[in-house]
């Protein structure tokens, strides 16, 4: 995206830690990596034998708060999950290659997934990959059977590099794009270049998202979130017309995140019952040590994922510069330990 609606948007086989304090943390940390154990509501884990789940996608997946909510949710309704959540989401990024002219003002390029995704794959060594892409692979732009191809074969692409090292693929439908808060900046079709985005881009996020649904025939795990946040806005428009989810049309607010969370933790076999409350705060509320845990789980997500952009690598300036891996991980382990004691029940 341009600066007008975009946000200008370790290895787990290293030598073991040598502060002492973030050793025994480190032990806490690892007693529970090889499984989800079935908390007291005795449901079916999708996590048994997952040490590690990986977030990719654009600056949406960046901003983090979908999976910061999932990883609370899930482990407040479940003390012994100690599987690891990580996001490199990378603003800007496309899984298609494909850039629009005068991105970001003509500052840069945006970046591709290829480039970056098997350092990626051999640091991280994730045993599942949750991607989220589509937003900014149609370049804002009407809908184009080259750019849609582009689309697809990065999807492939993704998907063969992750089975190639042995990772279970989840696709996320991409989220929604909302003309309405800036109306004044859109363009209308039959255009031959988009330096702003296309009215009815959303449209074709429609098409994209229709495609991906359509894999689950072949036997792709695939979860719609676009359709659930289309009917969301939609319901909320019809008694207030000028409700938003975003308010540059693009990147959502907290609503919008529970919207995608929910969907997953649905997929994930949390009961709607655990799902019902309007935002994500209010639902981790109700759940043992929610509020507190979400904190803790903020802290720890936001300080990994910078790290592991900077030590991984990728071509997006103006990226914080994150601490080193072997630093991140010392401090998080620290605060695992306090998101041990949080949720591990008192005798």
């Amino acid at each position: 995206m341009t600066p007008s609606h975009s946000m200008t948007i370790g290895d787990h086989r290293r030598e073991p830690m040598k502060s002492q304090r973030g050793w025994v943390a480190a032990l806490v940390f690892g007693a529970g990596l090889l499984a989800f154990i079935p908390g007291a509501r005795g449901e079916e884990s999708p996590f048994e034998g997952v040490r590690r789940v990986l977030f990719l996608g654009d600056s949406i997946t960046y901003s983090g708060q979908y999976i910061e909510y999932v990883e609370t949710a899930l482990r407040a309704r479940n003390p012994s999950l100690h599987c690891e959540f990580l996001n490199l989401g990378l603003p800007s990024e496309t899984v298609s290659g494909l850039t629009e002219p005068g991105h970001a003002g003509g500052q840069f390029s945006r970046p591709d997934l290829h480039e970056r995704l098997e350092r990626i794959l051999e640091q991280s060594k994730p045993e599942w990959i949750v991607i989220c892409y589509g937003m900014n692979d149609g370049i804002y732009s009407p809908l184009d059977d080259a750019r849609f191809k582009k689309f697809q074969d990065g999807i492939h692409f993704v998907r063969a590099r992750a089975q190639a090292k042995g990772a279970k693929v989840l696709h996320l439908t991409p989220p929604v794009f909302d003309p309405l808060p800036i109306m004044a900046h859109t363009l209308p079709a039959g255009l031959e270049e988009y330096r702003q985005p296309y009215q009815g881009y959303n449209e074709v996020l429609d098409r994209y998202s229709e495609w991906l649904m359509g894999q689950k025939a072949q036997g792709w795990d695939v979860l719609d979130i676009h359709g659930p946040l289309n009917q969301y806005l939609a319901k909320q428009r019809s008694t207030d017309p000028k409700f938003l989810l975003a308010g540059d049309g693009v990147h959502m607010n907290s609503t919008g995140h529970w919207i995608m969370a929910r969907e997953l933790l649905a997929h994930w076999k949390v009961p709607a019952a655990d799902l019902a409350a309007p935002s994500g705060e209010e639902a981790l509320a109700a759940m043992p040590q929610g509020t507190a845990l979400l904190k803790l789980v903020q802290k720890r997500q936001r300080l990994l994922k910078d790290a592991w952009l900077t030590a991984t690598g990728h071509t997006r300036p103006g990226m914080k510069q994150g601490v080193s891996l072997e630093q991140a991980e010392r401090q998080a382990a620290d605060i695992e330990a306090e998101i041990v004691g949080l949720v591990t029940p008192k005798p």
